[in-house]
């Protein structure tokens, strides 16, 4: 099995062998944890979030939690896998018939590049996603997302933890490209500050003397 980047995402076995037991998986589990942890942080500084975008959604758990917490009158999901991508447009993920969703069966980079899709949403979700694209790819991503987005949820898998999954989950993924956490940290402080735990804002939308969330002794 050879590693598929962009519109192809991963195949079905990889899917299969990596997911297969989806219930144990953070973000998916517990997928209403996260989505309830983001709305309470939201709600404490009355940050509105109206539109939702999940840049790689895979098997679609927390992409429905957070729409089940924000209600959004529109939400965007993409998805470069086409088997898991069938499978939520087929099981279907909008929590009101308000919602206008819309999903796209495309990669990260290439929603990136595509100026049609310029407008931009309240939050964004970007989970496990990084670790699959290169160094040049995140540099070319993060300028744009920036843009696109004004909060956005994000976790990535630092070389430490990939360790860790090794020898305490005995998973290794294979795909994961290993960076460390102060690589990661340069590179999204050039466009985003950390507020909050997985929480990021906008450097092109929020400076210090116009952000909504109060504490500014936290962001770096």
């Amino acid at each position: 099995m050879t590693v598929k980047k962009g519109s192809d995402g991963f195949s079905k076995e990889y899917w299969e062998v990596n997911y297969s037991n989806p219930d144990e998986m953070d973000g998916i589990g517990n997928a209403a944890n996260h989505a309830r942890y983001i709305k309470a942080t939201m709600d404490l500084d009355f940050v509105d979030i109206s539109s939702v975008v999940d840049l790689g959604f895979g098997l679609g758990h927390l992409f429905e939690a957070v729409m089940k917490e924000f209600i959004p009158y529109r939400a965007l999901g993409i998805e470069p896998s086409k088997f898991v991508y069938d499978q939520v447009k087929e099981r279907g993920i909008a929590p009101v018939e308000s919602t206008k969703l819309k999903l796209l069966n495309t990669d990260l980079l290439s929603w990136c590049k595509d100026e049609k899709f310029s407008k931009h949403f309240d939050l964004g979700i970007c989970t496990s996603v990084f670790q699959y694209l290169s160094d040049e790819e995140v540099r070319e991503v993060l300028p744009v997302l920036s843009k696109r987005v004004k909060y956005l949820y994000f976790s990535v898998p630092t070389n430490k933890e990939l360790d860790r999954q090794i020898e305490d989950l005995e998973f290794k993924d294979e795909y994961a490209i290993r960076r460390s956490r102060s690589w990661y940290q340069k590179e999204i402080k050039k466009h985003f500050t950390f507020v909050s735990s997985r929480i990021l804002e906008s450097k092109h939308h929020f400076q210090e003397e116009n952000t909504f969330f109060t504490d500014l002794l936290f962001r770096f």
